[in-house]
């Protein structure tokens, strides 16, 4: 984007005065331009403003055309079936093929342009109207273009075959025949309409002689003084030699056959003929490729390249490719005149016709407002195996660098950014890394998009960026006091530190309500537990209760030793554990042999005396809940001392 102050694009934010320079600009969130534009104090007054306006400039406007992203959507899907069906056939992709796939693409342009029209009439609003009709003509623009890429660079059409496609290509632009034939026809009397004659030559400058006939036909019958003139001209016509690309005529046989047709016009026109008819007299000299006539009928061929096609079917019919260039210079100067400047679209197209693929993607990259149509091009062309050479011109893969920009651009809309993904997976050199800074900045709103996120990012083993998502994900949870969620992200992120801390939050918690939130989760925690030590505790701690609720006693009481014995339990939550060993010491069955019993002594003891070192003192209790852990050690110590004597006695009671 031109960033002078005294460019057309900063003249055109409004309120911006280039000489006073008060102009700043930077790059903002989402690749947009921020021009803050400044008002005098008197007009700001007279606004009731207090503060300089900021006008947003965005790098590409077309993505939040709803209309332009049905093209970027089904763009895509073409996009992505090359790609793979070039990996399939092992980069040998057969003409046919590609040809097809232009025309797929092309099909979704003139789909999107159709769409567009029909909105610009429909609207009521000017500005929009004016702005959707902006869009058919570059959307046409685009279609034009591709067309004759499609023709020049994929179809590779030869001698003979070239000027058909030509011909098919000039009568699906250049359709205002139509539209005055369909007038002409609906009058009482077509053959004295004012555009009789007009239809009858644009029909025969674009070569469709059988609706030209159709039109003669009209005029001799109601015209005894031409009704002969009509049906020479009419034979003429159908005389006239169209190669057939497919049969087995040669080219030096159909210019043979061309010669003695051409011969035969002239004949006609020599014996004055077509002498007492200025119209048909025009249609023979068009037929003998004269280019003063051809040229005195300017305003129906519309544009140059209409010119060019029209010159080469009845003066050229066998051109070759690399002749094109020389009759379509010669075309634009004789339509525009020598000192005429030409437009863009026509630059481009001469650099087409000058088979410059170079040139082609430069100027359509000034021109275009996004990066669609060069990208796209660029790759199919890639595949034709045509970019080689120029990409010593561009100095690296150009392809790549145009895929590159369009996918960026695809990453500043809210949702288009999945198709940009694509893109980037089909950059072979900085693809991945322009994927890992682009992921980096999507806004996680949800947690659906940020799975979506994730699964991309964990296809493509971006290890860095799952962990970053899911730790923000996971500290967004527990600010919202979501443990289950925080620590389903933690075990995704495989933060070991981060899922101790949620272990802790899950097991404070516990103490304070006496029942585990999320259960699901803990339940099913399998193989994450090992995580951490504080996970693994966790888990095999809810499993001491679930065992303890199935009345598996001595399963519960082995497990619930091991979770002592082992030291992962933080030392606050010792207590717990030992408490939860009363209803066992209690029970009417012995449950804790007297190894196991000792073992337990052995943990109050460690706990006992942990409480009374200084150094290791945990945060003071107040009087009262000082005084209910003195109970309740008092308590662990007679259940402890009564269950030993019953375990004693008991495997006493066995040995004997």
């Amino acid at each position: 984007m031109d960033t002078r102050l005294d460019s057309p694009a900063v003249r055109l934010i409004p309120g911006v005065n280039s000489k006073r320079r008060r102009l700043g600009f930077d790059w903002g969130p989402g690749e947009l331009l921020l021009c803050e534009t400044w008002f005098p104090k008197t007009e700001m007054a007279s606004q009731g403003q207090g503060c300089p306006y900021l006008y947003i400039v965005r790098k590409d406007e077309d993505i939040y055309s709803p209309i332009l992203r049905k093209l970027f959507s089904e763009s895509h899907g073409i996009f992505v079936a090359l790609q793979k069906n070039e990996e399939e056939t092992a980069g040998k992709s057969q003409k046919s093929q590609l040809v097809r796939v232009s025309k797929n693409y092309r099909s979704v342009i003139r789909a999107c342009m159709e769409e567009m029209y029909s909105v610009a009439l429909s609207t009521r609003d000017q500005a929009m109207s004016s702005q959707y009709s902006s869009q058919v003509s570059i959307l046409s623009a685009m279609e034009l273009i591709w067309n004759l890429c499609e023709i020049l660079f994929i179809e590779v059409a030869p001698a003979g075959s070239l000027l058909l496609h030509l011909l098919d290509w000039v009568r699906l632009h250049v359709c205002e025949v139509d539209s005055m034939a369909q007038e002409v026809l609906s009058s009482e009397s077509p053959t004295k309409h004012d555009k009789y004659w007009d239809v009858v030559i644009s029909y025969v400058l674009q070569g469709r002689m059988d609706e030209a006939q159709q039109m003669l036909a009209k005029e001799a019958a109601v015209n005894l003084s031409t009704r002969g003139m009509c049906r020479v001209l009419d034979e003429l016509m159908k005389k006239m030699p169209i190669f057939n690309p497919g049969g087995t005529q040669t080219i030096t046989e159909f210019e043979l056959k061309w010669q003695h047709w051409h011969e035969e016009c002239e004949r006609y026109l020599q014996d004055g003929t077509f002498a007492s008819n200025s119209n048909l007299e025009s249609i023979c000299k068009i037929l003998l490729g004269n280019e003063t006539t051809i040229l005195e009928k300017k305003e129906l061929l519309s544009t140059w390249y209409h010119l060019l096609v029209s010159r080469l079917l009845y003066a050229h019919p066998t051109v070759k490719p690399s002749d094109l260039h020389f009759y379509a210079q010669s075309s634009l100067d004789l339509f525009l005149g020598t000192d005429s400047v030409p437009e863009p679209l026509d630059s481009i197209l001469l650099a087409a016709f000058e088979f410059d693929i170079h040139q082609i993607i430069k100027e359509f990259s000034i021109t275009s407002s996004n990066w669609w149509f060069v990208a796209h091009l660029t790759d199919l062309l890639d595949h034709c195996q045509l970019l080689q050479s120029h990409n010593l011109y561009f100095g690296s893969n150009m392809r790549e660098f145009l895929l590159l920009e369009y996918a960026s651009g695809l990453f500043s809309h809210h949702s288009m950014w999945q198709l940009g993904v694509d893109y980037f997976d089909h950059c072979p050199e900085l693809g991945r890394v322009c994927l890992e800074l682009h992921i980096e900045r999507i806004p996680l709103n949800t947690e659906k998009k940020a799975l979506k996120v994730l699964r991309i990012c964990e296809q493509r083993q971006m290890i860095d960026q799952v962990r970053s998502i899911c730790k923000i994900m996971a500290m967004r949870s527990v600010r919202n006091n979501r443990l289950g969620s925080a620590l389903s992200w933690s075990i995704r992120a495989k933060d070991a530190a981060f899922a101790t801390l949620i272990s802790d939050r899950f097991l404070k918690d516990y103490c304070e309500r006496g029942v585990f939130s999320d259960l699901d989760l803990i339940d099913n925690l399998g193989a994450a537990m090992l995580l951490s030590d504080r996970l693994t505790f966790l888990g095999k701690y809810r499993e001491f209760h679930r065992l303890y609720s199935d009345k598996r006693f001595q399963e519960a009481a082995r497990l619930l030793l091991s979770l002592m014995t082992a030291r992962i339990a933080p030392c606050s939550f010792w207590v717990t554990l030992l408490s939860d060993a009363l209803p066992l010491l209690e029970h009417k069955q012995v449950i804790f042999s007297v190894e196991q019993t000792y073992e337990l002594m052995r943990c109050l003891e460690d706990l006992t005396a942990m409480k009374n070192n200084a150094a290791e003192q945990p945060p003071e209790l107040n009087p009262q809940e000082d005084n209910y852990e003195t109970s309740k050690v008092e308590m662990l110590r007679l259940a402890l001392a009564r269950n030993l004597a019953r375990a004693i006695v008991k495997e006493g009671t066995v040995e004997t």
